[in-house]
């Protein structure tokens, strides 16, 4: 893990800690499904205090990618019955929602901070659609990353390694070998910023000189003046105010939260109402 990149072990620290908290204040019995749950290996400590709750557990990790759901299932299903699910967020929702046993409840967890890379607008839809395929008394874990001092995010954004520059120009590779364009790396930089009014970082690359780029696959081509960036991805972080506010206006209530101060961050528990 990066250095200056602390969300992921504030994320890992708060379940490690936290899990049998948790997963007491789910309601039971609880099916347990996962949005974009990779390879599920933080998943575990939750999945584990359920085990220990309840005497088993159910997991359904959701994930768009085969190779991650293999793997997933590999690493739990000693001590857990795994059923992966191929496909995106929502569609995945309702297929795990459809294994329920009578009397069952849904346990979904959003780990990690991809609900901070979602529009603010967006992320209330998605949030809407969500509660919608939920009953009462089921409940979303949801990982949130919040603000904290500006210098401490730019760094996790732009770190000394040049991990994330290379991730992030990367993008430009697969347009390359995708779209057959001609984009050349070297006259493109990665670029961090805070945006204090729309509480994000953005990534951008900037063009180092007026260039244009022929991009065939799309048919079309783009000049470039020097500076000029192109806004690749964007990274909200909220209060605790606005996880809150999130909450009730889409139909869940705070059931608890779990901060970590050395990074702040926030786990959420939210109960669908």
């Amino acid at each position: 893990m990066l250095p200056e990149y602390g969300l992921t072990r504030a994320d890992t620290r708060i379940l490690r800690e936290y899990a049998p908290q948790i997963v007491e204040r789910a309601a039971r019995p609880a099916l347990i499904a996962e949005l974009g749950s990779g390879t599920g290996e933080k998943t575990r400590f939750i999945l584990e205090a359920m085990l220990a709750r309840q005497g088993s557990v159910r997991y359904c990790p959701i994930d768009v990618s085969q190779a991650a759901l293999h793997h997933c299932q590999r690493e739990i299903e000693s001590f857990a019955e795994v059923r992966p699910i191929l496909g995106s967020y929502l569609p995945g929702i309702r297929s795990a929602a459809e294994l329920r046993a009578p009397g069952e409840h849904l346990m979904v967890l959003f780990l990690g901070s991809t609900l901070g890379n979602f529009e603010p607008h967006c992320a209330r839809e998605f949030l809407k659609e969500l509660h919608s395929l939920l009953s009462p008394g089921d409940c979303l874990l949801l990982g949130v990353d919040l603000v904290k001092p500006v210098a401490q995010l730019l760094a996790a954004y732009d770190d000394a390694l040049g991990v994330t520059a290379a991730f992030n120009l990367n993008i430009l590779s697969r347009v390359n070998t995708e779209l057959n364009a001609n984009f050349e790396l070297r006259q493109f930089q990665h670029e961090a910023r805070y945006n204090d009014e729309k509480q994000r970082v953005e990534m951008h690359l900037r063009s180092k000189i007026a260039q244009r780029v022929v991009i065939p696959g799309a048919g079309c081509a783009v000049d470039f003046a020097a500076g000029e960036t192109i806004w690749t991805e964007s990274s909200h972080k909220y209060q605790l105010s606005q996880v809150d506010e999130m909450a009730d206006t889409n139909g869940f209530r705070v059931q608890a939260q779990w901060v970590d101060r050395e990074w702040p961050f926030v786990e959420s528990l939210w109960a669908a109402i």
